[in-house]
């Protein structure tokens, strides 16, 4: 029986692309290890615990992302020469200064909405809402992310954009 009466096959695109997604957080997540680990310089402390609550975060989608391949009744990629053959997101030196690491991060972060705005249209053809749901309160959050990481790299002089639309 089919507990989600959902098409398996029609499924099979979104699994694909979560596959995909699997990849690149587990190459992000050790990317953000990598930095938390070798991170040097006036912003240390700070962005230690910065990269330590990112890795941290993505440990926990990385979960998410297999336990809903399961849920899906597929198997999730699971092997570390998968996900470096998969994912969009490369390993990176930890010779970075720490504005390189959160510009490194900030690139890892717009591979990461794109893959994940490719899972969102692969769901909405199967109907498949749960996953919708699930990738869709990631790309909340990680824009967030990275809006912050973002106003990090400005200097104190940087202003936002102050067009105001009439109605």
């Amino acid at each position: 029986m089919n507990y989600l009466n959902m098409n398996d096959e029609k499924l099979l695109p979104t699994v694909v692309e979560l596959n995909t997604l699997l990849a690149d957080y587990h190459i992000y997540y050790q990317n953000l290890r990598n930095f938390h680990w070798n991170i040097l310089g006036e912003n240390f402390f700070e962005l230690h615990e910065k990269f330590e609550e990112l890795y941290t975060d993505a440990r926990v989608k990385i979960d998410e992302i297999a336990e809903r391949i399961l849920t899906l009744r597929y198997h999730p990629m699971s092997n570390l020469k998968d996900y470096l053959k998969a994912s969009s997101i490369e390993e990176v030196s930890s010779k970075k200064t720490d504005k390189e690491m959160v510009q490194t991060i900030l690139m890892n972060h717009s591979i990461l909405l794109k893959q994940m705005a490719d899972v969102v249209d692969k769901a909405e053809k199967s109907n498949d809402e749960g996953t919708i749901d699930l990738i869709g309160a990631y790309i909340r959050e990680l824009e967030k992310s990275s809006w912050m990481l973002d106003a990090f790299t400005k200097e104190t002089t940087s202003q936002l954009n102050e067009t105001v639309l009439e109605a």
